[in-house]
């Protein structure tokens, strides 16, 4: 299986991101909320398991970066993950009931969704060979 030259970095610039979102929203939660004006959850462990998960995927993405072709399909994992929080967000967003701060994140959800699927589609294994005879 051919991997673009892109794939790898890609993975690991998305790993650097969601495990860097997810240990400062894990940590750090309360100040988070604070400089960005948004009220927080009525307890912290609302924040700090999405944090947690993120980390989690941060590792998967990290995993796939290392060989792409061979995970290629926890790409759609991250996929999932990406388009549910942009889901989320824009839904909330229609309706007009969300904080602006979130829809930066949720755009780069956006983004990151369409390389994983661009990824995707360009790790796939080439077709197999058929074999042209006819059956005996």
């Amino acid at each position: 299986m051919a991997c673009p030259k892109w794939v790898p970095p890609m993975f690991w610039l998305v790993a650097l991101y969601d495990g860097l979102l997810g240990a400062a929203f894990l940590i750090a939660a309360g100040p988070l909320y604070d400089a960005m004006g948004v009220t927080p959850a009525n307890h912290l462990g609302y924040v700090q398991f999405p944090a947690a998960l993120l980390i989690v995927f941060a590792v998967m993405f990290a995993r796939v970066a290392m060989n792409p072709p061979a995970n290629r399909e926890l790409m759609l994992y991250g996929v999932g993950l990406k388009l549910s929080y942009l889901g989320v967000v824009l839904g909330h967003w229609a309706f007009g009931s969300i904080p602006t701060a979130w829809i930066p994140l949720a755009l780069c959800d956006l983004v990151w969704a369409m390389l994983f699927i661009a990824a995707w589609v360009k790790t796939a294994p080439p077709p197999a060979a058929t074999d042209a005879r006819p059956s005996a």
